[in-house]
């Protein structure tokens, strides 16, 4: 079994990788993804304008591992609060990335997150081609 780090350009964390691939097994694991700009702060015009920054920092990242959203198995996200409206738009975001007719599994839980500003935090499981 070789790990590999999956960094996409511009989004390496200082002690933390994006993801973590194993090619062997086809198996890919992402950190957990915010909706964060190319500065790397907060997506703050919007509750959709974050989320949508979420799924494409996603996406860079799953590209990175020669992956896309159908490789994903699983989807965990960690919403800051429970509200209705957020999760409205929180799931009508996510149909734009997802096929509709098989959408992950997707759990929500109330959490912290590392910044207040922050709605929203994502990790996904991937499965890809074996090498």
């Amino acid at each position: 079994m070789t790990l590999t780090p999956i960094n996409p350009p511009g989004q390496a964390w200082p002690g933390v990788s994006m993801g973590i691939l194993d090619q062997g097994r086809g198996l890919f694991v992402s950190t957990g993804h915010v909706g964060t700009g190319p500065d790397g702060e907060p997506v703050t015009t919007s509750a959709e304008d974050q989320v949508v920054a979420l799924f494409e920092n996603l996406k860079t990242t799953l590209a990175t591992a020669g992956l896309g959203f159908g490789n994903v198995a699983r989807m965990t996200s960690y919403v800051k609060s429970y509200d209705p409206e957020f999760m409205a738009a929180f799931r009508a975001v996510r149909l734009r990335y997802f096929d509709p007719a098989c959408p992950p599994a997707s759990v929500m839980v109330q959490a912290g997150l590392y910044d207040d500003r922050l709605l929203v935090e994502s990790e996904v499981i991937a499965i890809g081609p074996q090498a």
